[in-house]
């Protein structure tokens, strides 16, 4: 009897945890909504105009960047968590338009990350490797890349529609998704498991970090040697402009890729944890529930911070973003004073 009364308290704490949890997590994905889809829409905007003065080729980069993350915002954030919270029975949720919106999804994730590692190795060619740099770093490569990258992302994650399976049915109408019982047995979808587990994001991490790695080590090589051959001291405090180019240039590379890392974090923790211990997610305990709904809001807040990145590294880029939030404003006092300029020259008329 005490047990049962226990098991039943354990219960209802956990509803209620859970329910706290889902709270917070309604108002955390509203912001992310309210500041993902302006900052995203304003580094496009800003982009595009091509004054930030950046390469065209580092450009075609930022501008998928911004992109994907909008998709993101919209298609995760926006369609299946906001709207989920707060219109449960919109038709979204139907099983067809919900399993098109998991696809789309998974491209517009897996789209950013991909993104962000041929950006790094676009600098990482730029600054490490000057012979291929004239022919690597260039409008149309950075074209076919991206093409390519966006084409390939697309045809993997075209499977995931048929992976899953109506969850619930309302009026004899199929809503939402789960996964089939036999995408956990059948072969097949257990190699397309582990794939999708490689691609996103073991392997994009990986890669990362080896190029910002060789990155680092390649500028203070070539630096050190630079010094010898030039015959400095290390008491002498002389600039070389060459190696000061190429520690800026990999500011910009080095915060974006460094954030991704650093908010991707807690969900990659929380990927290794449940991949390695076959939990099934429906059994988390408390903890392990924060953890993962935690991972997945830091990592949709990934897509929201690299306009704020530019804005703190790239001097030019700040100067667009401000005149931008300032249009507005100067635009009303401008309005304001040609109607009091209209209306004296209006009493004037009068008068005389």
């Amino acid at each position: 009897m005490l047990t049962n009364d226990l098991n039943i308290k354990i219960r209802r704490l956990t509803v209620k945890m859970h329910e706290l949890v889902d709270g917070v997590m309604k108002i955390c994905y509203t912001l992310l909504a309210s500041l993902g889809v302006p900052v995203n829409v304003v580094a496009i905007v800003i982009l595009s105009g091509g004054k930030c003065g950046l390469s065209i080729c580092i450009t075609r980069y930022l501008i998928a960047m911004a992109t994907a993350d909008l998709l993101v915002i919209v298609t995760y954030v926006i369609v299946w968590r906001i709207i989920s919270y707060f219109f449960p029975g919109a038709f979204l949720f139907f099983h067809a338009s919900c399993s098109v919106n998991l696809v789309l999804s998974r491209v517009a994730i897996e789209g950013s990350v991909w993104y962000t590692v041929t950006f790094t190795f676009d600098r990482f060619v730029a600054i490490c490797c000057q012979i291929l740099k004239r022919k690597y770093c260039t409008e149309r490569t950075a074209t076919a890349i991206l093409s390519t990258i966006s084409i390939l992302v697309c045809l993997k994650n075209i499977p995931h529609y048929f992976a899953v399976e109506p969850g619930v049915f309302i009026n004899n109408v199929p809503t939402f998704r789960v996964e089939k019982k036999s995408y956990y047995t059948e072969i097949g979808w257990v190699i397309f498991d582990w794939f999708v587990t490689a691609s996103t994001p073991l392997i994009p991490f990986a890669l990362i970090l080896i190029l910002n790695i060789l990155t680092v080590r390649y500028i203070f090589v070539a630096s050190r040697v630079r010094k010898q051959l030039r015959g400095r001291n290390k008491a002498e405090n002389h600039s070389d402009p060459e190696m000061e180019s190429r520690k800026k240039s990999a500011i910009l590379p080095f915060t974006i890729s460094g954030n991704l890392l650093l908010l991707w974090l807690t969900y990659l923790i929380e990927f290794v944890f449940y991949n390695v211990t076959g939990t099934d997610h429906r059994d988390y305990s408390d903890t392990e529930y924060i953890l993962q709904q935690a991972g997945y809001i830091l990592m949709n807040l990934s897509c929201c911070t690299n306009t704020f990145i530019y804005v703190v590294t790239q001097s030019k880029f700040r100067s667009q973003f401000l005149s931008m939030v300032k249009y507005p404003i100067t635009s009303v006092v401008q309005l304001i004073s040609k109607v009091k300029k209209k209306r004296i020259c209006a009493i004037g008329v009068t008068m005389s």
